[in-house]
């Protein structure tokens, strides 16, 4: 069954795909938005809302409502043998309106789809992508409902933001190159009484790995380990109380051969993975929604260069930015002996040297890169 064609169809809603539907919705542009889970996602794998994200959702209201129900991020401490020797306070020279804020991604999730929702816009949920076709005037996507109901969903352009097993990353027959860490990474969000500063963000340098540390809101914190066990090393930071949840996962740097290809974009996951190390992840997927969105409106106005020109830009930003959080978390992982000692001795010392304390803030605020829509 054929549909009534819109201007763009996006495929997912994570916070990629809905921050893309809200900033073209505002637009005023005709857009439908899909995704194959019959329910939004509950659990969070991204916590913090960085600065260049909050710029981004300014306009939307958005970022005022992340940021009164969350919690601004004062710095981060490294730790080694259980003392701190590194600590980077968040500075205003920066020259950012709104410090990193600390809230879990299903909320920011709410929060995107409630202004959608007040833009007219509802997410079509059991909806997957089967197939899509193109041609020099639409995009038809083969959808599958949750009551098995096959529709050819047409639109003049689409955005795939389907996460690391993107169906449309696949049905472009595009190649997803890059490489794994073998480890498996252990999750908890766990109640934890300690002495550790509530406000800011926490690294534990361990002799088999590390440990990151994070308060969610109140006494329960996400903890992010590649060790053998880092509850026990919490342990020596505290009283645990209850898991709240649990999860491992592996670690991945790929970026995907393109960022678009003809009518039909990606962004997010889609196009790019890495570790959490550095909060990038669901970050940059919004600060791809709000490129993407720029140039689709002119190209919907007839500037069709317009999405070459997002191809071209986010896939040099997936690949700078991929690539130096893949180097930082090679370094920071601890499995090699001879980089464990570069990690013990270097970034320490690193940490002192005004340039380089400017980049690690930069890098976790996302701003180590201009944000650019136009070449």
């Amino acid at each position: 069954m054929a549909s009534p064609q819109v201007d763009v169809l996006i495929v997912g809603a994570g916070p990629t795909g809905l921050a893309a539907a809200l900033l073209l919705a505002r637009r005023g542009v005709a857009v439908r938005i899909v995704d194959g889970a019959t329910e939004p996602n509950v659990y969070s794998k991204a916590l913090a809302v960085n600065s260049r994200t909050l710029e981004v959702l300014q306009e939307t209201g958005v970022a005022d409502r992340i940021v009164v129900e969350g919690w601004a991020v004062k710095g981060a401490s490294l730790h080694e043998r259980d003392r701190e020797v590194l600590a980077l306070d968040l500075p205003a020279a920066l020259g950012v309106r709104q410090a990193m804020t600390v809230l879990p991604q299903a909320r920011t999730e709410a929060l995107l789809a409630d202004a959608l929702q007040a833009q007219g816009v509802t997410v079509e949920r059991g909806a997957t992508l089967l197939a899509l076709a193109q041609d020099e005037s639409r995009v038809t996507a083969t959808l599958r409902h949750a009551d098995g109901r096959q529709e050819q969903a047409q639109s003049r352009l689409l955005f795939g933001a389907d996460g690391a097993r993107s169906a449309t990353r696949h049905a472009l027959r595009l190649d997803f190159a890059g490489s794994n860490l073998p480890e498996p990474w252990l999750l908890w969000d766990i109640g934890m009484q300690t002495p550790l500063d509530p406000w800011r963000a926490h690294v534990l340098f361990e002799p088999a790995g590390f440990i990151f540390v994070l308060r969610l809101a109140g006494a329960t914190w996400r903890v992010i380990g590649n060790t053998a066990d880092p509850l026990a090393t919490l342990r020596r930071y505290g009283t645990l109380d209850g898991v709240a949840w649990q999860s491992q996962f592996h670690i991945g740097h790929r970026v995907a051969a393109r960022a678009g290809v003809g009518r039909v974009a990606l962004g997010g996951d889609a196009a790019h993975i890495h570790s959490p190390i550095g909060a990038r992840g669901m970050n940059l997927g919004i600060e791809d929604a709000y490129v993407f969105a720029d140039c689709a409106a002119d190209a919907l106005a007839g500037d069709m260069a317009r999405l070459r020109d997002y191809a071209v830009l986010r896939h040099a930003v997936h690949r700078s930015v991929v690539r130096r959080i893949g180097a930082i978390t090679r370094l920071v992982h601890g499995r090699t002996p001879w980089l464990r000692r570069v990690r013990d001795g270097v970034i320490p010392l690193a940490g002192h040297l005004s340039f380089a304390r400017e980049l690690m803030l930069r890098t976790v605020g996302g701003l180590d890169h201009p944000l650019k829509v136009h070449p």
